[in-house]
């Protein structure tokens, strides 16, 4: 599937930027937004006024990907909605494990945009046996001692991690050898990447204090 879409766009995907492919994300939401009103057609200047975008930036992205839309026509919405969702590798069905099952894991497995569409949450695990053996929502935790048999069992790709910093290394380095490719890491320690499995580091903390940076005095009180 990498090669197939690496190939329509003429783009090998490893130099798109991670910021070109967030912005991606963005365009297709305000897309399927459109789509879900019955707009049929629509500019770049259109869609980045309505959802305050760029539309040299969106003209600029896309151009990266091959010729879209029709000059002083604009773009066919469900086409392009379709598109960037093949280029984001959406048209796929993504099999994700949770590791953690407290607050935020269990949170998670319940959060409708993870059992939807391209994303379907398979499995938690745990290591407390208290929380194991039971379902959240429609989601089996299991114990983390299993962890390699449940990600092959279900075939899941994708990991969410939300275990305490201490045990973040040890329980990426499971999922790596267990086959998982990709990794979206909520403990408060940065993981690397590796050839095998990529992984996004999200410290909520690291944002909120980004927010708090640009507060002017006072304003926080």
């Amino acid at each position: 599937m990498r090669a197939s879409r690496a190939a329509a766009g003429g783009l090998r995907l490893e130099l798109v930027s991670v910021l070109t492919v967030n912005r991606l994300s963005v365009y297709l939401r305000s897309l399927r937004a459109l789509e879900a009103r019955g707009v049929r057609s629509v500019s770049s200047h259109q869609l980045a006024e309505e959802f305050n975008l760029s539309a040299s930036q969106i003209r600029k992205d896309l151009a990266q990907f091959g010729e879209f839309g029709v000059r002083g026509v604009g773009y066919g919405v469900a086409e392009l909605a379709a598109k960037i969702s093949h280029l984001l590798g959406l048209d796929l069905s993504r099999r994700v494990v949770i590791v953690g099952m407290g607050n935020l894991g269990t949170a998670l497995a319940r959060y409708p945009s993870f059992n939807a569409e391209s994303f379907l949450v398979v499995a938690g695990v745990d290591s407390d046996p208290g929380k194991t053996g039971r379902k959240v929502g429609r989601v089996p935790v299991h114990s983390r001692r299993d962890l390699a048999r449940v990600i092959a069992e279900s075939g899941a790709t994708m990991a969410i991690l939300a275990v305490p910093a201490d045990a973040a290394p040890a329980a990426h380095a499971e999922l790596a050898a267990a086959g998982i490719r990709a990794v979206l890491n909520f403990a408060p320690v940065s993981l690397p990447s590796t050839r095998t499995c990529r992984v996004k580091n999200l410290d909520l903390r690291v944002h909120l204090e980004e927010l708090a940076f640009f507060l002017e005095d006072g304003d926080g009180s």
